[in-house]
């Protein structure tokens, strides 16, 4: 796997790239062509937390995973191993769909239950045209993460949805 890594406001040394590249060759196990996948990694610092985010893009879906922790070394192997566990959880949903890029051959001593997720709740909505700024009002007056509304300004529906860093995201859908 290739490794691209990037430092946000950091300089990232030698050993912190060897040590990044050696626990993200974990996962070279789990991919058939491996040479063909490139990992983007990125690095930086927010207040006294170091944060790290790990992509993974194959030709058929991508893989991504972030950790905060004040120890960067101890970020770095959450982060693999919480890529490591979307893996294992969803290797039958991987494997059945995208049998040329996975293999499994899992035969360890801990074994991962299968969560499988299913729909348990459908709503239908209506939407009434309205404003980026109404949207953001009518979703804080619901208290919900995103809200669905027809977007007025783009002539189109549109999700929008509240970051982690307490600022907006939004989702046209043409």
């Amino acid at each position: 796997m290739e490794v691209n890594i990037r430092g946000d406001k950091l300089v990232v040394t030698k050993a912190l790239k060897d040590y990044i590249t050696e626990k993200l060759s974990k996962l070279d196990k789990y991919f058939e062509e491996v040479a063909k996948i490139k990992a983007s990694v990125i690095i930086r610092v927010k207040n006294d937390e170091e944060i790290i985010e790990v992509t993974v893009p194959t030709s058929k879906f991508t893989l991504r995973a972030e950790e905060k922790h004040s120890d960067l070394y101890a970020a770095i192997d959450l982060v693999v191993d919480k890529l490591e566990r979307q893996i294992r959880k969803n290797k039958t949903k991987l494997n059945n769909k995208y049998k040329n890029i996975l293999q499994f051959d899992l035969n360890t001593d801990t074994e991962v239950e299968e969560d499988l997720a299913k729909i348990i709740k459908r709503k239908n909505i209506t939407t009434k045209p309205m404003d980026e700024e109404e949207a953001i009002l009518q979703m804080e007056l619901l208290n919900h993460d995103f809200f669905v509304f027809k977007n007025v300004d783009e002539e189109c529906v549109s999700v929008i949805y509240k970051r982690k860093d307490n600022d907006y995201g939004i989702i046209n859908v043409k």
